[in-house]
């Protein structure tokens, strides 16, 4: 490698690395072994030689690709001719080469032609994406204005008629219309992202444009498409974690040292303890009560830390669950074994009307009901887990009822997916409630995995 792709290498490494990529030093030496045996002028070869050496799960590829495209980005420059055929200049924004533009953009959706789309995408944001005379610090492109004026989500209903005619069925034309409208959407956003970085070093664009790995992505900011990654993420996270239980378990099989039987079995060695002998390991699988807030935002953040604790409900001697705004209400019977992902997380969100009389957000009412109604469900062989951002607007905490509770249980956590800068702001509780338990950060993923973890 030359000295300048050889810094090209180490930044993008390092960008891989802030964006929750976990690359390892001998990784980047294979990368650099991988690349050396080939080719630099095939693009699409170098991409690949790179994702085999650094990228682990395929719930990463999508990061890895938006930072390749960053540091080793395939087009230079505009992409649009800036003259017509007539040498005149050619009109860029305007209401009629907008609806030229939607004819080409709807008849490449249509054929599904990848290499038009990709042409299209650099076009739209040349032409409907330029900021020309912003501020200091501000880019001159933007992916949002070159979206809101071309508006391809309108196209969705002409595109599944000419699916429709093609022979496809209703329900996989609009399957196969959000698909290819998703896909030439990321790809103008990937555009912007380049001429962005044209502008301000690729760097600056990985620190503030880059979405991390799903994994590491919080919760609070979840859009519905990072949703759905996350909710496949799910379950291959508990096989993950129950094989790391499964063998952890197994190293620590035995017991504390038996002292007696070993020097007494020592006798005949002279006294020499050839074998060591030790008690029985006592079993012991956690009893887990989960009270869950399911207001707003943090909504999210419960039902997918219940549907990993449920995935995981064969490391628990018994699980109960409950959901929470301002009234409570057990949800344990959705969670039925064999259950399908998406109808549980259905069931989840339609059970929030039972968990809110007024509507507001008052953990102290909310921990008061759940004394009041489900006293048999916590005892000395139970772990507490409460789920919630603590902002209860102002009400009373009842921090008294939440420390009876705690005291009548084995363990007592409190997992808040708010970054801790937020906590004790505004109607945040988290102050007074950290207090009586121990209050523990839980944003994306990874986060609640290792807490599970530790847990169990």
């Amino acid at each position: 490698m030359t000295s300048g792709l050889l810094d090209r290498h180490i930044a993008f490494l390092e960008a891989l690395r802030s964006a929750g990529l976990p690359v390892s030093l001998a990784e980047n030496l294979d990368a650099i072994a991988a690349l050396q045996s080939l080719h630099w002028g095939e693009r699409s070869t170098v991409r690949d030689a790179y994702a085999a050496t650094l990228v682990k799960r395929q719930s990463q590829r999508p990061t890895f690709d938006a930072l390749f495209d960053l540091y080793f980005p395939g087009l230079v420059g505009s992409g649009v001719a800036a003259e017509d055929d007539t040498g005149g200049e050619t009109v860029r924004d305007s209401a009629d080469a907008l609806r030229g533009f939607r004819e080409e953009l709807l008849a490449a959706l249509g054929e599904g032609d990848d290499a038009e789309l990709q042409r299209l995408a650099v076009e739209a944001v040349g032409r409907f994406g330029a900021m020309p005379g912003r501020g200091p610090g501000l880019s001159s492109w933007s992916a949002y204005t070159a979206l809101q004026r071309i508006a391809p989500d309108d196209l969705v209903e002409q595109l599944v008629a000419a699916l429709l005619a093609e022979g496809r069925v209703d329900e996989e034309a609009r399957r196969v219309a959000g698909r290819r409208i998703g896909a030439f959407t990321r790809v103008v956003e990937g555009d912007a992202r380049r001429r962005i970085a044209e502008e301000k070093g690729p760097d600056h664009v990985a620190d503030v444009a880059i979405r991390p790995t799903i994994d590491r992505l919080d919760f609070t900011a979840a859009r519905k498409a990072d949703l759905e990654e996350m909710r496949r993420e799910i379950y291959p996270l508990a096989r993950r974690l129950a094989t790391r239980l499964t063998k952890e378990r197994h190293a620590r099989r035995r017991g504390p040292l038996d002292f007696r039987r070993t020097v007494r079995a020592s006798i005949s060695t002279g006294g020499v303890p050839l074998t060591t002998h030790h008690r029985p390991r006592r079993p012991h699988r956690t009893e887990l009560v989960v009270l869950c807030d399911v207001s707003g935002s943090v909504a999210n953040f419960a039902q997918f830390t219940l549907l990993l604790v449920f995935a995981l409900r064969d490391q628990f001697h018994k699980v109960r669950a409950f959901t929470f705004v301002d009234h409570v209400h057990e949800v344990t019977h959705h969670f039925k074994p064999g259950a399908d992902v998406a109808d549980v997380m259905a069931d989840l969100a339609a059970s929030t009307s039972h968990a809110a009389l007024w509507g507001r957000t008052n953990y102290g009412r909310a921990l008061a009901k759940f004394a009041e109604k489900y006293d048999d469900a916590l005892g000395p062989k139970t772990s507490l887990l409460i789920l919630g951002d603590a902002r209860s607007n102002y009400s009373d905490l009842n921090v008294p009822v939440l420390a009876d509770l705690v005291d009548r249980c084995r363990h007592a956590y409190w997992l808040n997916p708010e970054h801790p800068r937020h906590w004790d702001t505004g109607d945040s509780a988290a102050g007074p409630y950290g207090e009586v338990v121990p209050m523990v950060e839980c944003r994306n993923l990874t986060q609640l995995g290792e807490f599970v973890h530790d847990l169990v």
